[in-house]
């Protein structure tokens, strides 16, 4: 995470590219070393040889690509700082935004913690001022900058009584859901956080696998002897596909907490067909846990910039971000998920809890 500020440089590369070609080059390069990780983990996801893995590679970053290069301007003055700052604008919201990995602007965390929103601000003003030919003495106050922040840094934290589970199930197929013996695997990892005096308790994305009543009584019945309450990953099956979300139960029932807002594209989201998992993208952001207002993060939600200022705006107490990297393998993107969510709690001093399966 204390890498994240390397991508002010990024703005100056564009910038300074002596064509739009070059600009092209240079945002293709920067998008596909950020998601490098992808090809590997697309082969895992569907069985596949790698080429397949480098179409998707390749076709995530058309957007990105698309949005620098057409917004490039050879003029100086104010036109490249207004123009880079829709560049990332554009990346950070809908529809730009639905593909808006790496977006440089993330590192605001790192650098500016515990400033919230003046902090975002000053971000927004730091890469525009990347554009300019002060970049050398802008560089030099970011590094000044940094500097501080590391020396003074404290990596966000969960709540006192609340713990994140790590989860090590593996999934042959992407269609495959928490089975009769992983809900007690489960259980049992719960029973032990209980013992160490765990009150609330966050389980990964589809934890809790795909949610019907037998389910629910399972885990409802389960849970009557312990003092805990539990936010769990689930499916939702309807008749036109699925919804991604977090469950909060615990022994007096069960309710649904959070809707995903964002499921990944292509291999859940499917828009152009039915069956796929539902993109509530403008939906309810916050959810009520334990009696606390949350701000929920599902997998690749992490990795965009409009789902948490979306829920940052209503002042939750906690972030929680959970995945499912079963199929990431050796790759670095749960590592760049996590390492998001933490700029961001960073960011808005926010405590947070994470809780992954992989």
């Amino acid at each position: 995470m204390l890498a994240l500020p390397a991508a002010v440089l990024f703005p100056t590369l564009w910038t300074f590219a002596p064509n739009r070609l070059v600009v092209g080059l240079v945002a293709l390069a920067y998008f596909l070393a950020a998601s490098r990780g992808l090809p590997f983990g697309v082969s895992i996801f569907y069985a596949s040889d790698m080429w397949v893995g480098f179409a998707l590679w390749i076709a995530a970053s058309f957007l990105f690509v698309l949005v620098h290069a057409v917004l490039w301007t050879s003029k100086s003055g104010w036109h490249r700082p207004l123009r880079y700052a829709l560049a990332w604008i554009l990346m950070s919201v809908p529809p730009f935004g639905i593909i808006g990995w790496a977006n440089p602007i993330t590192a605001a965390g790192v650098l500016f913690p515990g400033l919230g929103w003046f902090g975002l601000i000053a971000m927004a003003h730091t890469l525009s001022a990347m554009t300019t030919r002060a970049w050398p003495i802008v560089a030099l106050v970011i590094g000044a900058v940094f500097a501080w922040s590391y020396s003074n840094w404290s990596e966000p934290r969960p709540p006192e009584g609340w713990i994140g589970i790590d989860t090590y199930f593996n999934y042959a197929s992407p269609g495959q859901h928490a089975g009769y013996a992983q809900h007690f695997a489960t259980l049992a990892l719960i029973q032990d956080a209980a013992k160490v005096g765990a009150k609330n308790i966050v389980l990964p994305e589809s934890a809790l696998g795909i949610w019907t009543p037998t389910t629910e009584h399972l885990w409802v019945r389960a849970l009557q002897d312990l003092d805990v309450t539990v936010n769990g990953g689930a499916i939702l099956i309807s008749a036109e596909g699925y919804d991604n979300v977090m469950m909060e139960v615990s022994g007096k029932g069960a309710e649904i907490l959070y809707r995903e807002r964002m499921p990944v594209p292509v291999s859940m989201w499917q828009p152009w067909a039915s069956g796929g998992a539902t993109a509530h993208i403008f939906g309810k952001p916050t959810g009520k846990f334990a009696g606390t207002l949350i701000a929920p993060l599902i997998c690749y939600e992490q990795l965009l910039v409009w789902p948490i200022l979306q829920s940052m705006f209503y002042e939750p107490s906690v972030i929680v971000a959970t995945g499912n990297g079963w199929w990431t393998g050796d790759t670095n993107i749960v590592a760049i998920q996590k390492a998001a969510a933490r700029a961001w709690a960073a960011l808005f001093d926010v405590p947070l809890v994470i809780a992954f399966n992989t």
